[in-house]
């Protein structure tokens, strides 16, 4: 078995494949794994992610996936959301004593940042969700609508939309409302805080993201595997139809029964020939996908300014501010820390991608500053800025109908990555999913068919009374 591609979506798929008794043979072009979702080291030795990557309760392929490496240890859970306004206004959203889907109705309601207005407008909302079983008619009609467009016809007030469904749903589809298709909105909600009780938990990497894949190529050489590094793929070899080979750097050619492509959708394209698309409709359409970028901005303090693992930040341009000192610290610290590292998060970031690593951080700190009193006073003694233009692929209306599945047509050909076919956005969860998706492929092309994919948390407390 062949992978090609050390993302999540590969690294899924290979140690799928290696749990079933497979040898897998896994290239990489990087001289890492985890593909967008992993570290790197500063010159100066500092271990810096590429963006802030997080898990929530209800990702249960995302959680079977860091069981099988034995990374479960490395993610921190909190059940309490900490959001912060400009004037200095805190909210807490955090569950209660009360069943699904009312357990985190007392927060709610003494949520600061919002008015009565706007509450109110949010539950008549989320009410729609919930009697509908997560799937509202007018949202999941034949012609797509935006979210934004769904959210205008329940009538959300103003501050509705920028104080609550932007914040969360910008963050987690990484797109703007008006160019996101209102299914994927509504399931993240219904998912993550109507369904079950601890869908919402928020998950955090508490060691760089490069360190939650360790365990992958253990799992992939004990099973008689190897993981390729530093290895692009540069052409395919077709024979009578189906996929027999790989060519990569220095010449070096691969030839298997089974392949799985787990790249960006234009790579795959760039791969994959006229008369292989025309024989797959399913990927005629591979140039129609949009992309979304994120960008993080790493700032080193010289002292705390924060005691929160993570705050959002409501009505800036900054939305996510992740504690990295907090989040690294063990129990027991053998020396005190000395000053403080911060990871700021901004998703759908399109008016940042011109703008210039310095006015980045000009923008960024004011926010920080405005946010934490302490940071006023604090020294700003280094800071990065990361971009990444395509992170993901944009859940624009209607995109569900470009994915393709990951079984081809092509005997040999297996596809794999957040933008096929997952029931998923472009998240960590959808990689996964689609990693196993194509396992399960290849093993029932084999005839030895086995099931990696995880069924989605229960429906617990009273909203199984709306399914």
């Amino acid at each position: 078995m062949i992978v090609i591609g050390g993302g999540l979506a590969g690294l899924a798929a290979g140690v799928a494949l290696a749990d079933a008794g497979c040898s897998v043979r896994l290239f990489e072009q990087r001289p890492y794994l985890g593909g967008r979702a992993t570290s790197y080291v500063l010159p100066n030795g500092e271990h810096v992610d590429n963006c802030q990557h997080v898990t929530l309760g209800c990702c249960t392929n995302l959680e079977d996936f860091y069981r099988r490496v034995g990374s479960t240890g490395k993610i921190k859970f909190f059940d309490r959301l900490v959001f912060l306004d400009p004037q200095g206004m805190t909210g807490i959203m955090k569950a209660d004593f009360l069943p699904a889907p009312v357990h985190m109705t007392g927060s709610f309601l003494f949520f600061a940042p919002l008015a009565y207005p706007d509450k109110l407008s949010i539950a008549r909302a989320l009410a729609a969700i919930l009697f509908a079983g997560g799937r509202p008619k007018d949202a999941y009609a034949a012609d797509p609508i935006s979210m934004l467009a769904w959210l205008q016809r329940h009538k959300q007030t103003s501050t509705a939309i920028e104080r609550f469904w932007r914040v969360v749903l910008v963050s987690a589809l990484n797109e703007e409302l008006d160019r996101t298709d209102a299914r994927f909105g509504i399931d993240v909600f219904w998912k993550a805080f109507l369904a079950n009780r601890t869908g919402y938990r928020m998950g955090v990497p508490s060691v760089p993201l490069a360190e939650l894949y360790e365990g992958c190529r253990i799992a992939i050489e004990k099973k008689g595997g190897e993981v390729i590094l530093r290895s692009s793929v540069r052409s395919l070899r077709f024979e009578n139809g189906a996929l027999k080979a790989a060519l990569f750097d220095g010449g070096r050619e691969e030839s298997g029964d089974s392949f799985i492509l787990a790249l960006p959708h234009d790579r795959t394209a760039e791969l994959l020939s006229k008369e292989v698309r025309f024989a797959n409709p399913s990927l005629a359409n591979l140039e129609k996908f949009k992309v979304s970028p994120i960008t993080g901005v790493h700032f080193w303090f010289d002292r705390e300014v924060t005691h929160e693992p993570f705050i959002t930040l409501l009505d800036t341009q900054t939305q996510w501010i992740f504690n990295k000192t907090a989040l690294y610290r063990k129990e027991d610290p053998a020396t005190p820390d000395q000053g403080q590292y911060l990871q700021l998060v901004i998703s759908a970031s399109y008016a940042l991608v011109r703008k210039s690593r310095e006015e980045i951080i000009d923008l960024c700190l004011k926010e920080v500053r405005q946010a934490l009193p302490a940071a006023r006073e604090a020294q700003l003694v280094k800071a990065t800025v990361i971009k990444e233009a395509a992170a993901t692929f944009s859940p624009e209306p209607g995109v569900d109908q470009w994915r393709p599945s990951q079984e081809t047509k092509t005997p040999g050909l297996f596809l794999a990555g957040d933008w096929t076919a997952t029931g998923w956005p472009a998240t960590m969860e959808g990689a996964v999913r689609s990693g196993y998706l194509a396992a399960e492929s290849v093993l029932r092309s084999a005839n030895a068919p086995q099931k990696f994919l995880q069924p989605d948390l229960p429906v617990t407390g009273l909203s199984r009374f709306f399914v």
